[in-house]
C-alpha cells in the first residue's frame, strides 16, 4: 500500500505553502541550507507579583536536516538571527524542534 501523501515532508515544506527558508551555521562551520515552518508563540504568565510576558521562537524541520545541530549553533530565519538553544526535539514524525533565542551582539 503507497505511503499518503501527506506522509512526504517535503510537501508539507514547501517554501511557497508553509514554509520558509532557514540557514543554520554549525559551530564547526558546516552551513545548512533548508526549510523550516517558523512560529513565534506569545507567553504570558504571572504568579503571584511576577509576570513574565515573552516569546518563544522556534523552527520545525526535517529531523534528518538537523540530525548534527546542537547548542551554540546560529539560525537565521527571514533576516533574524537566532542562537539555538538545545539539540532537536524529535515529535516522532520525522520533524524535530529547534528552540531559538534571538541574538544578541555578544552571542551567548
Amino acid at each position: 500500500m503507497p505511503a499518503p501523501d501527506w506522509e512526504d515532508l517535503n510537501d508539507f515544506l514547501d517554501e511557497e505553502e508553509f514554509a520558509t527558508a532557514v540557514t543554520i551555521t554549525r559551530a564547526d562551520g558546516v552551513v545548512l541550507t533548508l526549510s523550516g515552518i517558523y512560529e513565534d508563540q506569545y507567553m504570558d504568565a504571572q504568579l503571584g507579583e511576577y509576570v513574565m510576558d515573552t516569546t518563544r521562537p522556534r523552527v520545525w524541520c526535517k529531523q534528518l536536516d538537523v540530525s548534527g545541530v546542537q547548542r551554540g549553533d546560529i539560525c537565521e530565519v527571514d533576516g533574524v538571527t537566532y542562537d539555538v538553544m538545545g539539540q532537536p526535539q524529535s515529535d516522532g514524525t520525522g520533524m524535530a524542534m529547534l528552540d531559538l533565542a534571538v541574538r544578541n551582539d555578544a552571542g551567548f
